[in-house]
């Protein structure tokens, strides 16, 4: 099979820091050339990948000269190497010309669904083109709109270590974006409640150095509460390993929170907050609890000597890990390309 995928310019495939969604592009095209199909990844030029790659001649997706010199570089090179189909991860305005094509498209959102363009582009392909959304509370509102797929994001089990047990006073742990959405400062309500130690570790944007400075930073001591600061991969991997859960209490309704499967991969359940996708990732009892407050975290917490850390690393390897997704996105191209 003979696929092209696109991507946002911004960054390289994969990312040299955390994951996102050229982290998933990569165990994507990864998987897909391991099976032996022809990919070709439209990229930012600095991208490393297995495949074949077509580095974007614009650098912002955000400017409409560069959105526009993008799209006619994908136009113009599907047209002549005449693809199987077109997977795309970047914005839809880049298969604006290719649309009223029969070639079969999909277009993959990581992040909010537009309505009016989900409309639009069904209109204009003719249903030649369908949707996937990494969880299914993304698309309540636009389901009806076209023909949808939910595929869950993936991390490499590989990349993670397992750790069947960890010590009976191993902390707790938060990892993401310090902001107020995250629910860093409930991770710390929870964790002092509970009488446990918690690690926090993540970026602080400068947009949001004033709620760290006076939410957080006051409780950090070194000790019952340390605050790590960015992590590269084999921290990451360290401080998951190495916890006892990881704290997931976001105040928003956030597509796929891949932490969830990296802690997972770690066989470190989660606690999390009904918001988002972590209905969806977190089985009560079986890889972590979901919650409705801090309160209900805090019993959580006293429960987790309930949770086999082995179950979490099968919950990861059976619904989150690449070869899964792989072969969900193949299914897909499968039925979009008529087999």
């Amino acid at each position: 099979m003979k696929i092209a995928v696109t991507v946002d310019p911004e960054l390289p495939v994969p990312p040299k820091h955390y994951g996102g969604i050229e982290r998933i592009v990569y165990l994507l095209v990864r998987g897909l050339t391991e099976q032996g199909h022809a990919v070709t990844l439209f990229a930012h030029p600095d991208s490393t990948v297995p495949c074949d790659l077509v580095a974007y001649p614009g650098m912002a997706s955000r400017s409409l000269n560069d959105t526009w010199r993008n799209t006619m570089r994908i136009a113009g090179l599907v047209g002549s190497r005449r693809f199987d189909l077109i997977h795309s991860f970047g914005r839809l305005l880049y298969l604006l010309p290719l649309l009223p094509r029969s070639l079969p498209k999909l277009m993959s959102y990581q992040r909010h669904v537009h309505p009016p363009s989900v409309s639009w582009g069904h209109r204009l392909s003719g249903g030649s083109l369908q949707f996937t959304a990494c969880s299914r509370q993304m698309i309540q509102a636009v389901e009806h709109l076209a023909s949808w797929h939910v595929i869950y994001n993936s991390v490499g089990p590989d990349q993670y270590q397992f750790r069947p047990a960890v010590a009976p006073d191993a902390p707790l742990a938060f990892l993401g974006r310090i902001e107020h959405i995250k629910g860093p400062h409930l991770a710390i309500e929870a964790a002092k409640r509970a009488g446990r130690r918690l690690v926090i570790a993540g970026n602080v944007p400068d947009e949001h150095r004033g709620y760290f400075e006076t939410e957080i930073q006051p409780h950090v001591d070194g000790d019952r509460i340390r605050f790590a600061g960015p992590v590269d991969d084999a921290q990451k991997n360290a401080l998951l390993g190495e916890a006892s859960a990881l704290l997931m209490p976001i105040l928003w309704d956030e597509p796929f929170g891949i932490v969830m499967a990296e802690a997972l991969a770690c066989g470190t359940p989660v606690i999390g907050l009904r918001r988002g996708s972590v209905p969806e990732v977190v089985e009560d009892g079986v890889n972590g609890f979901g919650c409705d407050d801090v309160s209900g975290m805090v019993r959580a917490i006293e429960r987790l000597h309930e949770i086999e850390r082995a179950a979490c690393r099968r919950s990861m390897e059976q619904r989150f890990s690449s070869p899964v997704m792989v072969q969900e996105y193949l299914r897909v191209y499968s039925s979009l390309l008529g087999h």
